[in-house]
């Protein structure tokens, strides 16, 4: 067994074994664990401020009262309906997505994949020689998002062969994977020199990027910092998508703080994405669309040119949908990306209703 998978076994897995007092809402905490898994690394349960009952890293990683309530959608963004095998979407016409496993180095309480991270497989994609003659045949594909659950919880080997198995598609550009691990598990990367050299090969014949999650200023850690650094210096990209949480990072000085420093390390602001109507994230992390833009209108004061190069986008079943502002009590919207052909692009206003937090649900659906 490898270092990092032996030292992830010391994650913690059960509400019992952390040391805060949770009388009185025991029982809610166990029903929810039992619905929706905890898995927290040594390293992250670490950043964790135990003398604040308001930490944001243990609001990231401990389940939460309001996870009880179950408002909201599983699939938000329209999965089911993309699929065209088990564990391979396709969406957008030059994107394929594929679902590499339902593991994670931290069940994230947030988490828009609830409904299989941690337990279900149904979704996952194991017929990669299928996968692999589907995106042969559309060549419209130039490029595959391979997440999960987190890409980097698969072993080296599996890496290796998604990378044997696409490297030699020609109309693929480049390659991303999902991952979480620079945030909540970089020992994944830094105590794993097999990993960083199948990277780096296979990074000479066609780009490699990382899309990754930070989503609070002290998660630059500088093991965190280190793990970017050695990907960086191997020749992979680091793009960042932020979830904007309540009660995490919903305020301007945190955002900026966030934004800055990452940036300042080479990690590209990428997306900062409103939180999606998920069941048992909905309730307690999801902000009104308009404290949401105008968070965001107060951070990009604080940032420098190359920090603010994020979309603020709502992923959305018709596609990825910018906020773009707010004028005469009207919010703007354009499709950034679009299912439809048809959306490509296309700009909608709709009036302002000061508690909706998604289109569909509190605001009227697009025409």
């Amino acid at each position: 067994m490898s270092l990092w998978k032996h030292n992830l076994k010391l994650a913690k897995t059960d509400y019992k074994n952390v040391p805060w007092d949770v009388s009185g809402e025991e029982e809610v905490i166990k029903s929810i664990v039992e619905r929706h898994p905890m898995r927290i690394p040594q390293y992250y349960y670490n950043l964790i401020d135990e003398n604040n009952a308001n930490d944001p890293i243990k609001r990231l990683a401990y389940p939460n009262e309001f996870e009880a309530d179950l408002i909201g959608e599983y699939d938000t963004s329209g999965e089911s309906s993309n699929t065209k095998l088990p564990g391979l979407q396709h969406k957008y016409k030059t994107t394929a997505l594929v679902l590499t496993t339902n593991a994670c180095f931290m069940y994230c309480r947030h988490c828009f994949r609830k409904r299989m991270v941690g337990y279900s497989s149904e979704e996952v994609n194991n017929r990669i020689h299928e996968t692999v003659d589907y995106l042969k045949k559309h060549e419209e594909i130039n490029n595959v998002l391979l997440s999960g659950g987190d890409s980097f919880c698969l072993s080296n080997k599996q890496i290796e062969n998604y990378l044997k198995a696409l490297i030699d598609i020609k109309h693929l550009n480049y390659i991303r994977f999902g991952t979480r691990a620079p945030v909540v598990f970089p020992e994944r990367i830094t105590s794993d020199q097999e990993l960083l050299e199948i990277l780096k090969t296979y990074n000479t014949r066609k780009r490699i990027m990382v899309v990754t999650q930070f989503n609070h200023p002290k998660e630059l850690t500088n093991e965190a910092l280190e793990a970017i650094r050695m990907l960086n210096e191997i020749g992979v990209t680091i793009n960042n998508q932020t979830v904007v949480l309540k009660g995490v990072n919903d305020q301007p000085e945190v955002m900026s703080a966030l934004l800055n420093g990452l940036n300042k390390v080479g990690v590209n602001p990428y997306y900062v994405f409103q939180c999606r109507p998920v069941k048992a994230v909905k309730t307690g992390f999801q902000k009104t669309l308009v404290s949401t833009y105008k968070l965001i209108e107060e951070t990009r004061k604080h940032l420098d040119g190359l920090s603010k190069r994020f979309k603020l986008i709502m992923s959305h079943p018709r596609g990825k949908i910018e906020i773009i502002g707010i004028k005469n009590n009207q919010m703007i919207f354009r499709f950034h990306q679009a299912k439809d052909p048809a959306d490509h692009d296309k700009l909608f206003i709709k009036d302002i209703d000061e508690h909706a937090k998604w289109l569909d649900y509190e605001l009227n659906p697009i025409e």
